[in-house]
């Protein structure tokens, strides 16, 4: 486990398609209450579990879109007093109860929850924690760079396009029943005062990540 910023972690685990990692990445969360929120999940193991529970009560853990459920079972079981926050329709597909993925009041003034709208069949939500400038997304951005192995970054061509460090993936453009809607979401995002990306798949963009998603959602045609 990585300390990315005060009261943020960064866990990356293998997560395989295709013969190339994808990765699959999991942010825990701080509060001042001393509370964590563990976005995503993954193979956590015995040693992951004690480390995150080292850092404080883990109170909350989310799923963020409906196409994040390889790891789901493995987050309640090794967290299973957490409250499981995902979006609608989740629960039906990992098979558990999960409650409504919405702000919360203790959480205000240091996280914040946006659902992107016009794209139904995703539901995907983005997440800034404001204390370290930081936004957190699932599929809206990938980030492969070119120390990535070729087949990787052939899988990346194919999937987002030549950028890809950062790029918006073609199955979410493709996804985009309302572009309006969505694009209004972007906006609120983008008022957002984030600095660091932490994309669901790949890399994390340590500092300057603000006018790279820009550029990224600029050449995805947004």
């Amino acid at each position: 486990m990585k300390q990315l910023a005060d009261n943020l972690w960064f866990l990356q685990y293998e997560l395989s398609l295709l013969g190339a990692d994808l990765h699959r990445n999991v942010s825990v969360l701080r509060l001042g209450s001393g509370d964590l929120v563990i976005h995503s999940t993954g193979p956590f193991t015995p040693e992951d579990v004690a480390a995150i529970r080292a850092l404080g009560t883990p109170r909350w853990m989310m799923d963020v879109m409906m196409r994040h459920d390889t790891f789901a079972k493995q987050g309640v079981e090794a967290f299973p007093e957490a409250v499981y926050l995902g979006p609608e329709g989740f629960s039906e597909v990992v098979g558990f109860p999960v409650k409504p993925l919405i702000n919360q009041p203790e959480w205000h003034g240091e996280l914040e929850v946006l659902p992107l709208a016009g794209v139904p069949s995703m539901k995907e939500h983005v997440v800034f924690h404001s204390p370290s400038r930081t936004l957190i997304v699932a599929d809206l951005f990938f980030d492969f760079g070119p120390d990535e192995s070729a087949w990787t970054n052939f899988l990346m061509l194919l999937a987002v396009g030549k950028h890809h460090h950062p790029g918006v993936p073609r199955p979410l453009r493709m996804s985009v029943k309302d572009k309006e809607a969505f694009q209004g979401s972007l906006a609120t995002m983008m008022a957002w005062d984030f600095d660091r990306l932490i994309p669901g798949h790949g890399d994390v963009i340590d500092t300057g990540a603000k006018s790279r998603v820009a550029e990224a959602l600029k050449t995805a045609g947004f």
